[in-house]
Parts: C-alpha cells; sequence; structure tokens
C-alpha cells in the first residue's frame, strides 16, 4: 500500500513539474514560431537550392525528401539541447532553489523536466510531419507511430543531455558557448543533409559515434523506406544511447547546487 503510494506521490510530482515546464512553453508562442522556422528555412531553402543541382542519391526521393527526416532531428536537437538553458534560468529567478527544498527528489525533478523537453519536441516536430505531407512525405499511421516513438526517444536522449549541461553551468552565455559545441556536430555528423554510405574513414567513424545518426536513419527508414543501417539496429543503438544520456542527466542532477 505504502510502495503504491510512493508511486502516485511521485507521478503527481513529475507532472506539475511537466505541466509547469508545459504551460511556459505554451506562454512563449514566439519561441515556438523561431524554433519551426529555421527547419522549415533548411528544408526549402538548402532543400530546394542543393535538390536544384540534382544530388539525388536515392531512386524516386529528391533531395528535398531526403533530407527531410534530418530536417525533422535538426529540430529535435536543438530543441532538446537547449532546453537545458531553462535549468539557468530557474537557478537565476530561484525557482530551482524551491524545488530542491521541497520534498520531491532529484529524480523526479529530471524526469518531469525531461518531459516537458520532450513535449516541446515533439510539438515542434509535428508541425514539421504535417509540412512533410503537404511535400509528400509518405505518411501511414504505422510509419507515424514510428517517427513518434522515435522522435521520444530522441529527444528523451538529447533533452537529459540538455538539462545535464545546463546542471553544471551558472551563465546562461557560457551554456549557449558549450551547447553550440555541442549541438553542431551533433547535427552535421548525423548524415541529415548527405548519405552515409562512400564516406571517407575518418568521417565514417565519427558519424558512427554521433548518436542523432541512428535517431536520422531510422526516421528515414519509417519516412522513406531506406537507409543506411537495419531499423533494428538503429533503435537498439538509439535506446543504449538515450539510457546513457539519461543515466547521465540523474547523476548530474543528484550532484547539482540550487545557487
Amino acid at each position: 500500500m505504502q510502495s503504491t503510494i510512493s508511486i502516485e506521490d511521485h507521478l503527481t510530482k513529475i507532472y506539475a513539474l511537466w505541466l509547469r515546464e508545459f504551460k511556459v512553453f505554451m506562454r512563449e508562442k514566439s519561441r515556438l514560431v523561431a524554433s519551426t522556422f529555421t527547419p522549415i528555412l533548411w528544408l526549402f531553402v538548402i532543400g530546394s537550392g542543393l535538390g536544384a543541382t540534382n544530388p539525388s542519391t536515392v531512386p524516386g526521393v529528391d533531395y528535398q525528401q531526403f533530407i527531410f527526416p534530418g530536417i525533422v532531428a535538426m529540430s529535435i536537437i536543438f530543441s532538446s539541447v537547449f532546453f537545458g538553458s531553462y535549468i539557468i534560468w530557474d537557478r537565476k529567478f530561484d525557482f530551482l532553489k524551491s524545488v530542491m527544498v521541497a520534498p520531491v527528489s532529484r529524480g523526479s525533478v529530471f524526469v518531469g523536466k525531461t518531459l516537458g523537453g520532450m513535449t516541446t519536441s515533439l510539438i515542434q516536430a509535428a508541425i514539421l510531419l504535417a509540412i512533410g505531407a503537404a511535400i509528400g512525405i509518405p505518411l501511414t499511421p504505422l510509419s507515424l507511430a514510428q517517427d513518434i516513438a522515435i522522435i521520444l526517444l530522441m529527444s528523451f536522449g538529447l533533452t537529459s543531455l540538455g538539462l545535464a549541461l545546463g546542471s553544471y553551468m551558472y551563465s546562461l552565455e557560457g551554456f549557449q558557448m558549450i551547447v553550440s559545441f555541442v549541438v553542431f556536430p551533433l547535427f552535421f555528423l548525423s548524415g541529415a543533409l548527405f548519405p552515409l554510405d562512400n564516406l571517407p574513414s575518418w568521417l565514417g567513424v565519427l558519424t558512427a559515434a554521433d548518436p542523432a545518426t541512428y535517431g536520422v536513419d531510422a526516421l528515414r527508414h519509417a519516412m522513406l523506406g531506406v537507409g543506411t543501417n537495419s531499423m533494428e539496429l538503429d533503435m537498439a543503438i538509439l535506446v543504449a544511447y538515450t539510457a546513457a544520456l539519461g543515466a547521465f542527466g540523474i547523476f548530474s542532477f543528484n550532484r547539482m547546487k540550487a545557487v
């Protein structure tokens, strides 16, 4: 009975933290517009511009459609990792201090904030998926279910990474500088803009070490039916990366200071 109450208590606290993050997001409509505009710009400007030179590598798939899964992944990478900046804002406004002195475990705080970041990424990805349907990406109920599962896995792992980095930082400017060294390699090495076949060996090693590579490849499997690795391998590695980054996030939150 006590364990049941304890689980309900944890879930209630996690829900309260998630709801707070969701309300903050809904009040910042400019944030949604700005974070959605950049992927759309890449999709239509880069996709159409480079697509005009015909760099298509997959029969029956033009370049704009080829990079679409990578553009969805880009939205997840940037929104998830930069979500860690909210830890610094919470610290500046003493909200973090009030949460940490409350009778709630660090693990529950971490999970609640991570779910908030995942919700943000999912909303942005949903807007892009609607645009994808308009440009000819074949979306079926099965592929949509696969897309959502991949998006949630990626956003959980990357939000964990962003929150972990934010837990060690006290300056918003410092966080943005450090995170820039993380998000750009994650994106550019993921194969979002180019196929992973026939890469130079040094670049192949770097792309293989990038967790976003497996998210992009899995999304490409789900949306276009093509990919470098098998879907099963992509998902297995993605789950392993997500578990490792989640553990790193909880470890970092347990060591985090409120001020």
